[in-house]
């Protein structure tokens, strides 16, 4: 954005626009794209479209339609009857822009949002602009299994690993060039981003991206412990540090810790705790599970942690984890069937080995960045 603003909006050219972000589509002095766009007269924004949890980012549901106090314009919800805008609400655009910032992970639903309205203006012949923003856990590693071609949903939108290391701006290219979409599509990349760079290497402000989303070191895990969320264990929602431990009333903590730590997993220890969530799942229950102390971010593979912790509780609770259920996010079948049969993990990452290998060579023409 801040590109955008310093080249005078020329990517924008003078037509009219509507705008995809939420609360997180800021200049580097935090000023809301929103705010900017719709205060320029070399843009015509005509009408907001907001992702999962709104473009304030503050609902954690589905998302109704509505009006933006301050503008006046239309809100339309991506995340509630619709996934993608209609024709009658793209009337009177000629170019969708994009800027949301993600966190790198398959199923963190902003990506579906990228997806769904690339698709939409190809439909009906929009111009489409991504803003782009850093990979805030770096844009190198990429972990896990692809997603299977039949499953795909809004928690998979594309056939990609659970770590892309991609920014939106790139996927959006891979998107593209993939599904082979008609779009004319525009990336306005950030600038002074390395693909190592994590985002407290960027001196820009962290912004939640959803409600709990709070900070770096969540983020870095949520590859790993959002993969077991549709399970019954709670991630910590509920609680000040989601993402940063999980638990349930059948877990006992110093027996899971001990079989976690036993495996000596690269940048990461595992603490005993027990939590009581206030909300979301077991909220109320007194919940033994462990906390995860990241030692050394570069050598963490956070899938990785969070399949081992699957294998770990199908081993200890076989009958009281609801292990099937991991499938929702995990979304490749082969992968599962290994977590069910009890294999090690480095069985189960021999197997999608050669499809990652050939995910690097499918996005290494979209990359932008060094």
């Amino acid at each position: 954005m801040d590109v955008l603003v310093r080249d005078k909006f020329s990517a924008l050219g003078r037509g009219t626009v509507g705008l995809i972000t939420n609360h997180t589509g800021l200049t580097i002095d935090g000023v809301a794209t929103a705010d900017i766009l719709a205060e320029s007269s070399a843009v015509q924004l005509k009408a907001f479209f907001g992702p999962e949890h709104g473009i304030r980012g503050a609902v954690d549901e589905k998302v109704p339609d509505g009006k933006d106090p301050k503008t006046g314009l239309p809100v339309y919800s991506l995340y509630g009857e619709r996934y993608e805008p209609t024709a009658e609400q793209l009337a009177g655009i000629e170019t969708l822009v994009y800027d949301i910032q993600d966190v790198g992970c398959r199923f963190y639903t902003f990506l579906s949002t990228l997806g769904h309205c690339l698709t939409a203006a190809a439909r009906h012949g929009k111009r489409f602009i991504v803003l782009d923003r850093p990979n805030p856990i770096g844009g190198v590693a990429m972990e896990g299994p692809i997603a299977d071609k039949d499953k795909l949903a809004f928690v998979a939108y594309h056939p990609i690993p659970v770590r892309h290391g991609m920014t939106m701006g790139e996927m959006a290219r891979l998107i593209v060039a993939e599904k082979n979409l008609k779009v004319d599509l525009t990336v306005v990349p950030c600038e002074g981003w390395n693909r190592r760079d994590y985002f407290d290497t960027t001196s820009l402000t962290w912004v939640n991206p959803s409600p709990n989303m709070r900070s770096l070191t969540q983020a870095t895990l949520y590859p790993g412990i959002g993969l077991v969320e549709f399970t019954n264990l709670s991630v910590g929602r509920g609680t000040d540090t989601p993402f940063e431990w999980i638990g349930a009333p059948y877990i006992e903590p110093r027996r899971l810790a001990s079989a976690l730590n036993a495996k000596n997993l690269p940048g990461i220890r595992f603490i005993p705790v027990r939590f009581t969530p206030k909300a979301s799942k077991f909220a109320g229950e007194l919940c033994g599970g462990v906390n995860f102390l990241v030692t050394d971010r570069l050598k963490l593979q956070p899938v990785r942690v969070g399949l081992e912790l699957a294998l770990t509780l199908r081993k200890l609770y076989p009958s009281a984890w609801q292990a099937e259920k991991l499938m929702t996010l995990l979304v490749n079948r082969q992968a599962m069937d290994g977590v069910l049969a009890g294999e090690d993990y480095a069985s189960l990452a021999r197997r999608w080995s050669p499809s990652l290998r050939t995910f690097a060579n499918r996005r290494k023409p979209h990359l932008l960045y060094p």
